[in-house]
């Protein structure tokens, strides 16, 4: 049996090499197409905007004029499309994709979600309490966190193995 290309399995257990740009800029490309079938498929108008920031792939749906993309803005939705967008990315170029996927605005809500979670914890460190862990997340959220409380003056470690990795944050 041959595999197409297309569809090719890929070991993701090889060292990571850092994406050029020009593999970043085809992982956006290769999200795009994959996230406008399912835009049609569902009958949701949106338009998409591709940057390379980071090291990592951005791709953003945003709403026209009377668009519905809020349909899908919420945070476990945008969370699950893009593991789904990154797969279909990965069986594209063979290739490991970290990219990010923001639909209507979702990365900037999330942030405040996770800065007001922030700073609750840092409240209690002011209560008195010597650590303050955090529920699980994901890497990104758990990085965003990080810079967050880095940006407050205080320190973060993450703890725990995989649906279970969380953030305590301590003073410095």
């Amino acid at each position: 049996m041959t595999t197409s290309p297309e569809y090719a399995s890929v070991d993701t257990r090889e060292e990571r090499v850092p994406a050029t740009v020009a593999q970043l800029e085809e992982e956006g490309d290769v999200a795009a197409d994959f996230i406008e079938g399912l835009l049609d498929i569902a009958d949701i108008d949106g338009d998409l905007d591709l940057d390379v920031r980071a090291g990592r792939a951005y791709v953003s749906v945003e709403a026209p004029a009377g668009g519905s993309v809020a349909l899908i803005a919420a945070t476990d939705t945008v969370q699950a499309l893009q593991e789904l967008t990154r797969i279909a990315v990965q069986n594209r170029t063979g290739r490991f994709s970290r990219l990010i996927l923001d639909v209507g605005g979702s990365r900037d809500a999330r942030r405040d979600e996770l800065t007001a979670l922030v700073d609750r914890a840092i409240a209690r460190l002011d209560d008195g309490a010597s650590q303050a862990s955090l529920p699980a997340m994901s890497s990104y959220e758990r990085k965003v966190v990080h810079d967050i409380v880095a940006e407050r003056g205080f320190v973060s470690e993450s703890y725990g193995d995989g649906a279970d990795r969380h953030t305590v944050i301590r003073r410095g």
